[in-house]
């Protein structure tokens, strides 16, 4: 299994992997804005070889690096609600 995404910031903050001109980018950031998402750090995987092969037709993916789980689009409130709660 691959390692968990590490947090540039190297703390405990969601991740939100995305490329630049994603219309589905935008739509999950507005879900993130409508559930009040705690503090999130966004990842533009464009240009970086990596994280491209990881995510490139996946995103937008929320990530949680401390527990190593990952939320795919299409996502809404409640699945990323239920994501959240899963940090408690």
């Amino acid at each position: 299994m691959d390692e968990p995404a590490i947090n540039a910031v190297g703390d405990s903050r969601l991740v939100l992997f995305q490329r630049d001109d994603c219309h589905l980018c935008d739509l999950a950031l507005e879900v993130l804005a409508e559930v009040r998402t705690p503090e999130f750090e966004s990842v533009f995987i464009d240009g970086d070889e990596a994280l491209e092969e990881r995510y490139g037709i996946r995103v937008p993916v929320l990530s949680d690096p401390t527990l190593g789980l990952e939320l795919d689009w299409p996502f809404d409130a409640a699945a990323v609600r239920g994501f959240i709660s899963k940090r408690s």
